[in-house]
């Protein structure tokens, strides 16, 4: 293949995305489930001529995890922090941390049921189907109110950094003791200093630079410290959000010395360069991330009926952990908080990065897919009824939405 024919398929795909992206603007299908379609279609087409193509599941882990950086970057850089969003916060959290837990636990008994193997096995296993994606969630918010936009917004961030941390809190700790919950402390506090010391130097450096180029340097220094944080172990994603909400709020500060040394005047300007920068490249990365995962997929495991079964098994308890917290706990709205609840991105890094040693048979890119596929529906069919319902009740407002 030459180098023209690679350009033209590179900016094709990047060109299909765009589009995409109108049409899920008008659908309400995710963007994200036609970029798998568009995989899958790919992978049909080589498999066809029987052209031999490159591994891309190598690459994929590499690439989504800088997805997921400037996803979660990007999304807290939308955030405007006021003490009256402290009950948004709040709930968003126990919202992540409960569904969760609640669906972690229901899930490993359904992959117990289904294979046999042990707990600890199974809710390994689990995890990847119970964290809210915020590649999909955030994006999918973008037409509703602001105030359950921030709500997903914190709720998508929250269940990702919620769910690496118990993820690699089980990886870490196969006999779980007083131990491990000690270690679990350390870690979490050496997250907060190094987020601390992260947001000060980086906020220091934006202000100091006087190149022209500085938010790529921005961004490269968030994932060098994400990437450092990996390597002991941390949950580093606490230090993309935080690092996001601090510079997007950070001329709230009203401390003299710290005023002193880092704010300065062209700040708020600077800040919504690195967001549309952010905004840009995390396009970019999803885009091939998520083709990338339609080619590499197996779709032959889809005729299997006990996977679509079982796929149809996890949906269900998905959402009735959702419907019966937000009737017993939240006791709000029920939509579109109860279709809001996607996965996706880090789904699918969460099962690449499990041992080999723990995988089990049956849970497979091909019941990853199931689950990726109907929540997406739900989603869409959900946000599209609910639009429709609120411009029949308030034909005022139909322009808005």
């Amino acid at each position: 293949m030459t180098s023209n024919t690679s350009l033209i398929i590179l900016t094709g795909l990047v060109i299909f995305s765009y589009l995409f992206d109108i049409i899920a603007g008008k659908t309400k299908i995710p963007s994200v489930i036609l970029l798998m379609l568009l995989g899958i279609g790919i992978r049909q087409l080589l498999d066809y001529f029987g052209l031999i193509t490159y591994n891309f599941a190598a690459i994929m882990p590499t690439l989504g995890t800088l997805g997921l950086i400037l996803i979660v970057f990007e999304g807290a850089l939308e955030l405007r922090y006021s003490p009256d969003k402290n009950s948004v916060i709040k709930k968003s959290f126990l919202s992540a941390l409960i569904t969760l837990l609640a669906s972690s636990f229901l899930i490993t008994g359904i992959i117990s049921y289904l294979s046999g193997q042990d707990y600890y096995r199974c809710f390994i296993n689990a995890i990847p189907f119970c964290v809210v994606s915020s590649a999909v969630a955030i994006p999918s918010s973008s037409n509703i109110s602001k105030e359950k936009k921030e709500f997903i917004v914190y709720e998508s961030s929250f269940s990702d950094i919620l769910t690496v941390i118990l993820f690699n809190f089980m990886i870490n700790n196969r006999h779980i003791g007083i131990a491990s919950f000690a270690n679990l402390g350390i870690e979490l506090s050496a997250i907060l200093l190094v987020s601390v010391c992260s947001c000060l130097l980086l906020l220091y450096l934006i202000g100091r630079l006087s190149h022209h180029i500085k938010s790529f340097l921005i961004i490269s220094l968030l994932i060098l410290v994400y990437s450092v944080g990996q390597l002991f172990n941390l949950s580093s994603l606490v230090i993309v959000l935080a690092l996001g909400l601090f510079l997007n709020n950070a001329n709230q500060i009203k401390f003299p010395l710290f005023n002193k040394y880092f704010i300065y005047p062209k700040l708020t300007h600077d800040i919504r360069q690195l967001f549309l920068i952010s905004a840009e490249s995390a396009f970019l990365l999803r885009t091939f991330f998520f083709i990338i995962f339609g080619l590499t997929m197996d779709i032959h495991q889809l005729q299997s009926w006990s996977l679509l079964v079982s796929g149809g098994i996890i949906l269900l308890a998905i959402y009735l952990v959702r419907l019966l917290y937000i009737k017993l706990i939240a006791k709000t709205d029920i939509m579109p908080e109860l279709v809001l609840i996607p996965r996706g991105l880090i789904s699918i890094l969460l099962y690449y990065g499990l041992p080999p040693d723990l995988k089990i048979k049956g849970i497979e890119t091909g019941l990853l897919f199931v689950v990726i596929l109907g929540t997406s529906i739900v989603m869409s069919l959900g946000l599209f009824f609910s639009k429709t319902s609120i411009a029949t009740d308030n034909p005022d407002v139909s322009d808005v939405l």
